[in-house]
């Protein structure tokens, strides 16, 4: 897949995008996915003037998402990050919504903008073997206690296809603003015109 070989071949380091005096980005990635999958938004967001960071312990993005969760609470404490809009892809849009909730820095959160993220879950998950795919049963624990947070809702932009592969029941958020593209895919989205203007018009 393009997203993948993109990802193994790109050298580019993420301290290159710390700079600037603008509303401070944070990226979360989804599931086996680098921060690379998120580059060119990184890089937009970044000349115009925003400071966008990586959270490195992620990784792979494999764990469970509150021990993920953890990860981006304590960048967010370390760094000393204030009013941070999350970029979250997928998984990512679950572990940016537990901060919010749940986090020892949520306080420190202005809002997300979450692409493709599975709130309630994919269907399809039943069926998959893997511990760090069958989380996204929409009986799992999390995501249905995350599910019932509904006030962080408000501060949370949900941006989707018209049809997402792996989530088939879509990424409609009760509360927050959710934006349905024209196209569909769990990758191609990240793509879109949109959610960079949305980006931007959440970190304004």
């Amino acid at each position: 897949m393009i997203w993948q070989a993109r990802a193994l071949f790109n050298r580019t380091d993420p301290a290159g995008f710390l700079s600037g005096g603008l509303t401070p980005i944070v990226v979360v990635p989804g599931v086996w996915e680098s921060w690379k999958f998120l580059q060119p938004l990184v890089t937009s967001m970044h000349e115009r003037g925003h400071p966008v960071h990586v959270v490195r312990l992620l990784h792979s993005n494999s764990r469970p998402v509150m021990d993920e969760a953890a990860h981006v609470d304590a960048y967010l404490d370390e760094h000393d990050l204030t009013d941070v809009l999350l970029v979250a892809h997928s998984k990512g849009g679950l572990i940016g919504k537990y901060v919010m909730v749940k986090g020892s820095s949520a306080g420190r959160v202005r809002g997300m903008v979450a692409v493709a993220t599975p709130f309630s879950g994919s269907r399809y998950a039943r069926y998959l073997f893997l511990p760090s795919l069958r989380i996204f049963s929409p009986k799992d624990a999390v995501i249905v206690s995350l599910a019932r947070e509904l006030v962080v809702n408000e501060r949370i932009v949900s941006v989707f296809g018209a049809f997402d592969p792996h989530i088939p029941g879509g990424s409609y958020l009760q509360g927050a603003k959710n934006v349905r593209l024209d196209t569909g895919g769990h990758f191609r989205v990240l793509a879109h015109p949109r959610v960079i203007a949305e980006v931007t018009r959440m970190a304004a």
